[in-house]
């Protein structure tokens, strides 16, 4: 039995980084085709709403392009009609050139959605699903606020909408409504056929073309991955579904398996394209990096994790008093490596951005070379968030031991 290949850690990250765009320091104005061709690598852009620094989706973006500006994004999806906004693993701006794919993932959102939302939310949203269709053929684009005259509004989350607000997402989930663009972060919605271009609406496959295509764009995407990963990357086939396609793929010899090593030096068996990490990568950049949260390199918590060796996890909604570092805590990167993590914010009134305390992990030395380039990439996004003053707090710098 032939022995799996091994790839070292080093290679790993190597791979993956350079999979995701991030490996190397890449020019390019950030826009038009550029931009697209950024969001069509990468595969999908996850969009949220925190805005402490900048959201997710642009600062997504604007790591891989040091040019890029929000109103770029805006122009993709609704003059150039580029990109489409729908559901992966959470809401997403995607490449409208897969939009066909999504329409097996509009129907078994159809399927279940009915249920789950009738347990979870206020009643009445069924009953509202043909009079807010009816509204938005007859009078076009509303938002959320344009449709359900009359109902109560609370001030609750996504669980107490209001039912029209409720029929409104439905038809976007089941892809009968589509968005058109965003005011501010406000959803403008319209008629599917109203929006995505004709050769994409009217494009077609079967479920299993657009599983086969799901696996190979996402292995393409990663790199090395295990068939759970492959599934839960675009959560377009099921993972039964991905198993099958990997037992099918390796038997023809379009993938092998591989040994993949962790921080740590241990081993977890993956699947790749042979030959994969074989080709010739650059070298890492040595910027410095601030990153979202929400970056597709860091989106799964458990890989980064075993890749890296960097434990990440989100405290917006820890008590305060519990947080181990902040509300919203920022990863920072470094060549192949995550250095460190820093709390910052922006005062957009005063135009600065206030650094609470940056975190090196443990073994980083910040010596002065370090400690001027992660300096440098704060300016940068500071500049990026249109807060370019930049306001230290005693003591910023901390102790990675003194936790």
């Amino acid at each position: 039995m032939t022995a799996r290949p091994i790839l070292s850690n080093d290679t790993a990250r190597r791979l993956f980084l350079d999979r995701h765009g991030l490996l190397s320091t890449i020019g390019g104005p950030g826009r038009g085709a550029d931009l697209a061709d950024v969001i069509t690598d990468l595969g999908f852009v996850q969009v949220d709403s925190v805005n402490t620094l900048a959201r997710a989706h642009d600062l997504i973006l604007w790591s891989r392009r040091g040019q890029y500006r929000p109103p770029a994004l805006q122009s993709l999806l609704h003059r150039d009609r580029a990109v489409f906004e729908h559901w992966t693993h959470d809401a997403s701006v995607i490449p409208v050139a897969f939009f066909h794919h999504w329409r097996h993932r509009f129907e078994t959102d159809r399927q279940h959605l009915h249920r789950r939302w009738q347990e979870w939310r206020r009643d009445g949203f069924l009953d509202k699903i043909e009079e807010v269709r009816r509204q938005i053929e007859t009078q076009g684009e509303c938002t959320s606020g344009t449709v359900g005259e009359g109902e109560e509004r609370k001030s609750g989350g996504w669980w107490d909408w209001h039912p029209s607000k409720t029929a409104l997402e439905y038809l976007w989930r089941t892809g009968e409504v589509s968005v058109v663009r965003r005011d501010g972060f406000q959803k403008v919605y319209d008629l599917t056929e109203r929006v995505i271009p004709p050769a994409h609406l009217s494009a077609r496959t079967d479920r299993d073309e657009s599983v086969d295509w799901a696996m190979r764009a996402a292995l393409d995407r990663l790199g090395f991955a295990t068939s759970t990963e492959l599934s839960a990357f675009w959560e377009l086939a099921t993972k039964e579904e991905a198993r099958a396609w990997c037992q099918s793929a390796l038997s023809r010899g379009e993938i092998i398996e591989v040994e993949v090593e962790g921080a740590t030096g241990e081993r977890r068996r993956a699947f790749a394209r042979p030959g994969a990490w074989e080709t010739s990568l650059p070298d890492p950049s040595t910027r410095v990096r601030i990153l979202s949260p929400f970056d597709p390199a860091l989106r799964d918590r458990a890989r980064a994790e075993r890749l890296f060796g960097f434990h990440y996890r989100i405290e917006i909604f820890v008590p305060a008093p519990k947080r181990t570092y902040g509300y919203y805590v920022f990863p920072v990167m470094e060549g192949t490596r995550l250095i460190g993590r820093i709390d910052m914010k922006a005062d957009r009134p005063a135009g600065a951005v206030d650094i609470t305390a940056f975190w090196p992990e443990a073994g980083v030395r910040m010596g002065k070379g370090r400690l001027a380039r992660l300096e440098a990439e704060i300016e940068r996004i500071a500049r990026f968030a249109g807060c370019p003053d930049l306001r230290f707090a005693p003591g910023w710098l901390r102790d990675p031991m003194a936790r």
